[in-house]
């Protein structure tokens, strides 16, 4: 068990979410999970840190300052993603009718506990 266990469980008990994920922003590996419904971790995690890794980057260049929140929302889920000052990224995988709000609340809450 690491100590990243309980928030990732927090995080997959929310209405909706299918996996949470905290995954290096640098190479894209998951430090920790917990799935559900069959979720390929390695490829959420992948997909998550790329994107990060790419809205931090323009964020920066653009001069808008860091970024706090990302989502991407397809036909079959969503992707939510917020990291720090470390290279770890938190992510999670929800159906497309789950709460966005609520999900971004509790994102926020696991982030302060990561710092």
């Amino acid at each position: 068990m690491t100590p990243f266990r309980p928030m990732l469980e927090a995080l997959t008990r929310q209405r909706g979410v299918r996996a949470s994920l905290i995954v290096s922003e640098n190479d894209g590996l998951v430090v920790d999970s917990s799935l559900r419904f069959d979720q390929d971790g390695d490829r959420v995690a992948a997909l998550a840190a790329s994107m990060y890794r790419k809205a931090r980057l323009s964020a920066r260049a653009a001069r808008l300052g860091a970024v706090a929140f990302l989502q991407l929302d397809a036909e079959r889920g969503r992707v939510c993603a917020v990291g720090g000052r470390s290279d770890l990224v938190i992510v999670v995988v929800a159906d497309p009718a789950a709460n966005v709000g609520l999900i971004r609340v509790e994102l926020f809450k696991a982030l302060e506990s990561l710092e």
